[in-house]
């Protein structure tokens, strides 16, 4: 495993680290709670200590999964990061079933934060991100007062940010106008998806602001697992994220990278894009998930290649 630092003045990082959305139990397709345990627990095994979570996945579920591997092992070293924003709390339709609804309310962001420390079994958040609000949003004075306020009160160590996706320069203004309270960014990064290259990225590393990296395969595309006839069923998101429309657009775009995967093919395709995000030098730690131990590990190895190989694709 390779480490960085997380953030100026923050701690070492592992450059793989362990996404827990695909644990949730919601959003991914099925999902066994002690497989997921296996994996987490692999993945610590392996090196990873950067681990990032969300309160709105599975509505806390991939919290509790976390905090009955953490209480398992040594908490040591851990750094675990978590999001906020999305209320799952407070609005149902009329069947009685939970609508996420954005809520950056200081109130509502406060008690969320709570709520998470109580899940997670812990007395400091080591990273509380808002959880990819509107540049609207963010022009408003509540998240980042509420930010404010639980840093100061050691509720949190380290605050931070996870940008909308594809607003990575609209918003860095809002940004820059709150960068002494700002830690770390979390953006949508990958071999296709490349908006923070342009200014974020060079901001990031200028005011020692951490980049953490989501969605590093696609949602499993840059896997190279997937073709124009696969579909997705029930409640996973990539019925949408991976639609016939994107399938097609993703497929065509592969085809500019085919010679690059052809000459490095003693790594497969996904530790190769996963390798082009962890060497970006702004990146300090790139999130993959991993529902199995095997994934885990293949993920890993993507730490051994060479950062030359990336020359010709622009770093």
């Amino acid at each position: 495993m390779r480490y960085k630092k997380l953030c100026e003045n923050g701690p070492d990082v592992s450059v793989i680290g362990f996404g827990a959305w695909g644990i949730s139990g919601k959003d991914w397709g099925k999902t066994d709670d002690r497989i997921s345990e296996t994996a987490i627990h692999a993945a610590l095994d392996s090196g990873v200590n950067f681990l990032d979570t969300a309160d709105v996945y599975g509505e806390g579920h991939s919290d509790r999964l976390i905090k009955k591997v953490l209480a398992e092992r040594k908490r040591e070293n851990v750094v675990v990061a978590t999001k906020c924003g999305s209320d799952f709390y407070n609005f149902k339709d009329a069947q009685g079933n939970v609508v996420i609804t954005p809520n950056y309310k200081k109130e509502y962001l406060i008690f969320s934060a709570e709520e998470s420390l109580k899940r997670l079994g812990v007395e400091t958040l080591d990273v509380l991100q808002l959880h990819s609000p509107s540049t609207d949003i963010l022009n408003t004075d509540e998240p980042w007062e509420a930010l404010y306020q639980l840093k100061k009160a050691g509720k949190i160590r380290f605050a931070g940010l996870s940008v909308q996706s594809f607003k990575e320069n609209e918003q860095l203004d809002v940004i820059s106008s709150h960068k002494e309270l700002l830690n770390v960014l979390q953006v949508r990064y990958n071999l296709f998806e490349r908006g923070g290259e342009e200014k974020l990225f060079p901001y990031c590393e200028k005011n020692g602001i951490g980049v953490i990296a989501r969605i590093p395969l696609l949602f499993g595309f840059l896997t190279g697992k997937f073709n124009s006839a696969s579909k997705f069923e029930g409640n996973d998101h990539r019925r949408f994220n991976l639609s016939p429309e994107k399938l097609k657009e993703y497929l065509a775009k592969l085809n500019e990278y085919e010679t690059f995967f052809e000459n490095n093919s003693n790594f497969t395709n996904a530790q190769l894009s996963l390798g082009f995000v962890i060497n970006h030098p702004a990146i300090s730690c790139a999130i993959p998930g991993g529902k199995t131990p095997l994934q885990i590990f293949e993920n890993i190895k993507a730490t051994q290649i060479p950062s030359k190989i990336y020359s010709s694709l622009g770093h």
